[in-house]
Formats: structure tokens, sequence, C-alpha cells
């Protein structure tokens, strides 16, 4: 396992095999939605660990060479126990978000309090007593994990998210606090750890160790089932309100199994064991489709703004059903009446354009881009004999809708 560009000696944390498998990737719990804010765990710490060098005035530069003193031995100390030094966190820079995990230690004995610096002390804090960071982080209080055992210590998993698209801002905060003191390299997954490798180094002196991305999926996927199995879920009689009920789904004997990340686009992976897996397809249509076109048919900003809208409209003012068409089912070819025939549709009509809302045009906008999927999926699933679809990523965040 790797933690912050390090790995132990086989390879492993020397714990659990579950260790190995953590994955910055999101989990579900009670469903809630709040504005993004701008911070990664990295942008909080650093937010944080000059600041106090900073109001120290002249006994800044002492306390500077006592902190580098300290760091030096804890990494040391670390390294004897066949793990990395603290701060723990890793990332995954996608299209349109940057997720930040991070480990907050919970069994700090009173030696290592005393022992700590005090950027570390800071960064700590500063985490932990806030859920907003800058104009647009945030941390996802509903998400957080506790009570996690990690490379031998105990602790709390919280996670972090801002705008890829603010990436630069976040950069020059890890430069001006001067992050890489504690850490010269970080453990990162997703097509930025590629875009933004050569920002890194240049602007905040910092290495990222590069993980595939696909592979930090499953693993992650592995290893929150295997902490908390009521993550996985489904909904019993989805088509029936008074009788939806949502359902927890272990994945207990899960092979084969279909995959599906849902990011900026989509990829579908065919999942044979955790070593043995391949991309089947995607799409392009995906969680960055929906907030581009719900941004130019609503003028929403924000994800989250983007599916508040969404909650409140109604798709079948903007889409053309089968029973627009028929006149109710389509019997033959068992099609129900309510099922979408063509996705905005009825757009074609000018009265019905001036009547629909823009809450109907973001509902009808997650409307298409979830059936486009859920059909793409099927179709994989038959072709690839896979009697268990797992989707992740955006959808966690649109599935109350």
């Amino acid at each position: 396992m790797e933690l912050n560009g390090h790995q132990t000696e086989d390879g492993t944390s020397g714990e659990t095999e579950n260790d190995e498998a953590i994955g910055p990737k999101q989990t579900h719990q009670q469903q809630q939605q709040r504005p993004w804010k701008e911070t990664p765990s990295s942008v909080s710490f650093l937010a944080t660990s000059n600041m106090e060098g900073a109001s120290a005035g002249g006994s800044a530069s002492i306390s500077r060479k006592t902190s580098s003193s300290s760091t030096v031995r804890q990494r040391t100390e670390s390294l004897k126990k066949n793990r990395p030094p603290f701060p723990w966190f890793g990332m995954d820079i996608g299209g349109a978000l940057v997720k930040l995990v991070y480990f907050e230690p919970t069994d700090v004995t009173a030696e290592e309090e005393q022992e700590e610096v005090e950027n570390l002390r800071s960064i700590r804090h500063y985490l932990t007593s806030h859920t907003a960071y800058g104009t647009a982080g945030i941390r996802d209080v509903y998400l957080e994990l506790p009570g996690l055992s990690l490379c031998g210590r105990t602790g709390s998993l919280h996670f972090i998210r801002f705008p890829t698209h603010d990436m630069a801002g976040f950069l020059q905060m890890v430069r001006d606090k001067h992050f890489s003191s504690l850490h010269t390299t970080l453990c990162a997954t997703g097509g930025g750890a590629f875009k933004f490798e050569q920002d890194f180094l240049m602007m905040a002196d910092l290495e990222l160790h590069k993980l595939d991305e696909l592979e930090c999926l499953i693993r992650g996927v592995l290893y929150i089932d295997s902490v908390l199995p009521s993550e996985c879920y489904y909904f019993e009689n989805p088509t029936e309100l008074e009788r939806c009920e949502e359902k927890a789904f272990p994945l207990e004997n899960p092979y084969p199994l279909l995959l599906v990340n849902i990011g900026s686009g989509v990829s579908i992976l065919a999942v044979y064991s955790k070593d043995d897996y391949r991309r089947v397809t995607g799409t392009s249509l995906g969680g960055g489709t929906f907030l581009g076109m719900c941004c130019l048919l609503t003028g929403c900003s924000t994800f989250e703004e983007a599916l508040e809208m969404a909650s409140r409209g109604e798709s079948t003012h903007v889409d053309k059903l089968v029973r627009d068409i028929y006149g109710g089912d389509y019997e033959r070819f068992g099609l129900p009446g309510w099922a979408v025939a063509s996705s905005f549709g009825n757009m074609m009509c000018k009265d019905k354009r001036e009547s629909v809302s823009k809450e109907d045009l973001a509902r009808a906008t997650l409307v298409t881009i979830t059936n486009n999927i859920g059909s793409i999926t099927r179709m994989c699933a038959l072709n690839e004999m896979c009697d268990h679809s797992v989707c992740v990523g955006w959808c966690v965040f649109s599935s109350e809708y």
C-alpha cells in the first residue's frame, strides 16, 4: 500500500488486505447536498501551517528550526514502524472535481501529541474543525467514516472536494503555505494527476506519485464494502413510489461484476476479480454533460444548484413519452406509456417551449443522462454475463432524485 508516496516493505500496510485497497472514492450514507467550496486536504493544511508562524513575529525562524528537526524525527520514527509520517491523504483529480481523502488519527498518544510539530497540529485542527474552505472547497461531513483501522492506526476518513477549474488557486495556496516542508510527494490518481503534474512540481515543489484510477476505483469499492457493507445499495420496487425502498447490497460474492464509474464521462468495467478486469466501453455523456447542459439551459453554476433545480422539475413536460405517441402503452413490445420515447421531444413545439420551466429542463437533462447510462449498462451486463452492476461516482449525489 502507498500513502503520501511511501510504500511498505512488503507492498502492503502490514495490517489487513483491506487496508491496501483504500482509494479516494465517495460513499453513500444520508444523502444531503452541499454547495461547492474550494479546498482539498492539502489546501486546508496549508492554509494554517504558516499562519501561525506569521503571527509569531520574531520567533518564526526559531520555530521553523524546531519544527524542521521534529518533522525529521517523526519521519524517521514512522519509517521504522513501516508506515509514512502524518498527514495521510490522497487525491483524485477528475475532469470536473478534485476529491481528497484525509485520514485523521484518533489514537494519538500523549507522547505523540507532545512531539507533534506545530504545522501538523494546525493541519489536523483546521481540517477537522471546518466544513468549508475558501470559496469553493467543502468537506462532506455525511461521508465521514469513523473508527477505521489503517496501517496500525485508528482514525476517521474525511472527504473533501473542490472544482478542478480552481486548481490554480489551490496550487498557489499550497505554495504560499509551504506544504512541501511536511511532504515532498503526494499520491494522486485521475487524469489530472498527469495533466497537472508539472504544475505541482513547478508551483508547489511537490511530486505526484501517480496511481491508475481504474485500479484505485476497484480497490476503493472493495475496501469500502469491507468496512461498511451498507454503502452499496439498491432500490426495491423503484417504479412504485409508495413501495420504493432502499436496501443494502453487500458485495459478498460479487464476481463477475460490472462497475460503472460516473464522472465527467462514464467508464464501464467488467471485473472478474480484484486483479482481473477490463474496460468494456463508456460514454461521453456523464456528470460533466449534466452540469454543462444545465448551465446552458438554466443559468445555474454549480452541481448542487443543478440537482436542486432538477428535484423540483417535471421531465414529462420536456420529454415525449410513449403515451404521447400511442395514447397509452405500446402493449405489443411491453413499453409502458410513461417510458420516454424521445428525450426533449416536446421541445419541438413552440407552445411547450414557452411553458416549460428551468426546473423542468434540469430534470429532463438528469433523466436523459441517467437513462442513457442505464441503457448502456444493461447491454454491457448482458454481453459480459454479469448479474451485478454497481454504479459509483456522480450517481451517488443524484440518486435521491
